[in-house]
Protein backbone atom coordinates (compact mmCIF):
# COMPACT_ATOMS: atom_id res chain seq x y z
CA UNK A 1 0.00 0.00 0.00
CA UNK A 2 1.36 3.42 -0.92
CA UNK A 3 1.66 6.33 1.49
CA UNK A 4 -1.69 8.06 2.10
CA UNK A 5 -1.96 11.40 0.39
CA UNK A 6 -4.17 14.38 -0.28
CA UNK A 7 -5.36 14.99 -3.85
CA UNK A 8 -6.63 18.46 -4.76
CA UNK A 9 -9.12 18.17 -7.65
CA UNK A 10 -8.86 21.42 -9.61
CA UNK A 11 -10.97 22.74 -12.47
CA UNK A 12 -13.34 25.52 -13.41
CA UNK A 13 -17.14 25.36 -13.22
CA UNK A 14 -18.54 22.44 -15.22
CA UNK A 15 -15.19 20.71 -15.74
CA UNK A 16 -16.41 17.51 -14.09
CA UNK A 17 -14.51 17.83 -10.82
CA UNK A 18 -17.07 16.08 -8.67
CA UNK A 19 -17.55 13.23 -11.13
CA UNK A 20 -13.79 12.80 -11.39
CA UNK A 21 -13.33 13.08 -7.59
CA UNK A 22 -15.92 10.34 -7.04
CA UNK A 23 -14.21 8.01 -9.51
CA UNK A 24 -10.75 8.74 -8.12
CA UNK A 25 -11.84 8.19 -4.51
CA UNK A 26 -13.34 4.84 -5.51
CA UNK A 27 -10.17 3.82 -7.37
CA UNK A 28 -7.93 4.86 -4.47
CA UNK A 29 -10.28 3.63 -1.74
CA UNK A 30 -10.00 7.20 -0.44
CA UNK A 31 -12.33 9.52 1.42
CA UNK A 32 -13.79 12.30 -0.74
CA UNK A 33 -14.88 15.71 0.46
CA UNK A 34 -16.90 17.88 -1.96
CA UNK A 35 -17.67 21.41 -0.84
CA UNK A 36 -21.14 21.52 -2.44
CA UNK A 37 -22.15 18.47 -0.41
CA UNK A 38 -21.38 20.44 2.74
CA UNK A 39 -22.53 23.91 1.77
CA UNK A 40 -25.99 23.16 0.42
CA UNK A 41 -27.32 21.01 3.28
CA UNK A 42 -25.73 23.18 5.97
CA UNK A 43 -26.35 26.66 4.57
CA UNK A 44 -28.51 26.42 1.43
CA UNK A 45 -31.82 26.99 3.24
CA UNK A 46 -30.39 30.10 4.94
CA UNK A 47 -28.70 31.76 1.98
CA UNK A 48 -29.76 35.30 1.19
CA UNK A 49 -31.38 36.19 -2.12
CA UNK A 50 -29.55 37.29 -4.11
CA UNK A 51 -26.65 35.34 -2.71
CA UNK A 52 -23.80 37.50 -1.41
CA UNK A 53 -20.24 36.46 -2.17
CA UNK A 54 -18.96 37.49 1.29
CA UNK A 55 -21.74 35.53 3.01
CA UNK A 56 -20.94 32.44 0.96
CA UNK A 57 -17.15 32.63 1.39
CA UNK A 58 -17.41 32.92 5.17
CA UNK A 59 -19.29 29.63 5.23
CA UNK A 60 -17.03 27.97 2.65
CA UNK A 61 -14.05 28.82 4.87
CA UNK A 62 -15.75 27.27 7.91
CA UNK A 63 -16.52 24.09 5.98
CA UNK A 64 -13.00 23.88 4.60
CA UNK A 65 -11.49 24.18 8.09
CA UNK A 66 -13.61 21.26 9.27
CA UNK A 67 -12.90 19.25 6.12
CA UNK A 68 -9.16 19.70 6.58
CA UNK A 69 -9.37 18.54 10.20
CA UNK A 70 -11.21 15.43 9.05
CA UNK A 71 -8.70 14.90 6.22
CA UNK A 72 -5.84 14.89 8.72
CA UNK A 73 -7.67 12.26 10.80
CA UNK A 74 -8.16 10.10 7.70
CA UNK A 75 -4.47 10.31 6.75
CA UNK A 76 -3.41 9.33 10.28
CA UNK A 77 -5.60 6.25 9.79
CA UNK A 78 -3.78 5.45 6.51
CA UNK A 79 -6.60 6.61 4.23
CA UNK A 80 -5.96 8.97 1.32
CA UNK A 81 -8.22 11.98 0.80
CA UNK A 82 -9.65 13.54 -2.36
CA UNK A 83 -10.60 17.21 -1.93
CA UNK A 84 -13.17 18.59 -4.38
CA UNK A 85 -13.25 22.14 -3.04
CA UNK A 86 -13.20 24.10 -6.28
CA UNK A 87 -9.66 25.45 -6.00
CA UNK A 88 -10.50 28.17 -8.52
CA UNK A 89 -7.60 30.42 -7.54
CA UNK A 90 -3.92 29.63 -7.13
CA UNK A 91 -3.99 31.27 -3.69
CA UNK A 92 -6.62 28.75 -2.57
CA UNK A 93 -4.54 25.83 -3.81
CA UNK A 94 -1.44 27.27 -2.12
CA UNK A 95 -3.34 27.62 1.17
CA UNK A 96 -4.03 23.88 1.11
CA UNK A 97 -0.50 23.03 -0.01
CA UNK A 98 0.84 24.95 2.97
CA UNK A 99 -1.67 23.35 5.36
CA UNK A 100 -0.63 19.93 4.07
CA UNK A 101 3.08 20.73 4.32
CA UNK A 102 2.65 21.99 7.89
CA UNK A 103 0.79 18.78 8.76
CA UNK A 104 3.43 16.62 7.03
CA UNK A 105 0.97 15.43 4.38
CA UNK A 106 1.81 14.51 0.79
CA UNK A 107 -0.31 16.52 -1.68
CA UNK A 108 -0.83 16.42 -5.46
CA UNK A 109 -3.00 18.37 -7.91
CA UNK A 110 -5.26 16.66 -10.43
CA UNK A 111 -6.27 19.32 -12.97
CA UNK A 112 -9.52 18.56 -14.82
CA UNK A 113 -9.02 20.66 -17.96
CA UNK A 114 -12.05 21.11 -20.21
CA UNK A 115 -12.85 23.79 -22.81
CA UNK A 116 -15.13 26.64 -21.69
CA UNK A 117 -17.99 25.95 -24.12
CA UNK A 118 -17.99 22.25 -23.23
CA UNK A 119 -18.15 23.19 -19.56
CA UNK A 120 -21.07 25.57 -20.16
CA UNK A 121 -22.94 22.82 -22.04
CA UNK A 122 -22.35 20.48 -19.08
CA UNK A 123 -23.64 23.11 -16.65
CA UNK A 124 -26.79 23.60 -18.73
CA UNK A 125 -27.31 19.82 -18.80
CA UNK A 126 -26.73 19.54 -15.06
CA UNK A 127 -29.23 22.38 -14.46
CA UNK A 128 -31.84 20.51 -16.53
CA UNK A 129 -31.21 16.99 -15.22
CA UNK A 130 -30.58 17.82 -11.57
CA UNK A 131 -28.67 14.54 -11.29
CA UNK A 132 -26.39 13.29 -8.54
CA UNK A 133 -23.75 16.05 -8.95
CA UNK A 134 -26.37 18.83 -8.99
CA UNK A 135 -26.07 21.14 -5.98
CA UNK A 136 -27.63 24.35 -7.25
CA UNK A 137 -28.66 26.03 -10.48
CA UNK A 138 -25.75 27.85 -12.10
CA UNK A 139 -26.98 30.47 -14.56
CA UNK A 140 -24.87 32.04 -17.29
CA UNK A 141 -24.03 35.14 -15.22
CA UNK A 142 -22.78 32.96 -12.34
CA UNK A 143 -20.80 30.80 -14.78
CA UNK A 144 -19.27 33.90 -16.40
CA UNK A 145 -18.44 35.37 -12.98
CA UNK A 146 -16.57 32.19 -12.03
CA UNK A 147 -14.68 32.40 -15.33
CA UNK A 148 -13.29 35.79 -14.25
CA UNK A 149 -12.07 34.21 -11.00
CA UNK A 150 -10.48 31.10 -12.59
CA UNK A 151 -6.71 30.74 -12.46
CA UNK A 152 -5.67 27.57 -14.25
CA UNK A 153 -2.73 25.77 -12.67
CA UNK A 154 0.53 25.94 -14.56
CA UNK A 155 2.19 22.63 -15.48
CA UNK A 156 4.72 22.92 -12.65
CA UNK A 157 1.81 23.10 -10.21
CA UNK A 158 -0.08 20.01 -11.39
CA UNK A 159 2.99 17.98 -12.35
CA UNK A 160 4.53 18.19 -8.87
CA UNK A 161 4.39 15.16 -6.58
CA UNK A 162 2.65 12.86 -9.05
CA UNK A 163 -0.17 15.22 -9.97
CA UNK A 164 -1.74 15.12 -13.40
CA UNK A 165 -3.82 16.92 -15.99
CA UNK A 166 -7.05 15.21 -16.98
CA UNK A 167 -8.29 16.38 -20.37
Amino acid sequence: MSEPRVILVVGCTGAGKTTYARQLADEMDAIRFSIDEWMMPLFGPDQPTPIRFDWMMERVNRCEAMIFEMAKQAIVRSCSVVLDLGFTKKEHREKFRILCAEAGLSVAVHFVDVLRETRWQRVEQRNRDKGETFAMTVDRSMFDFMETMWEAPLPEEWQANGGQRIA
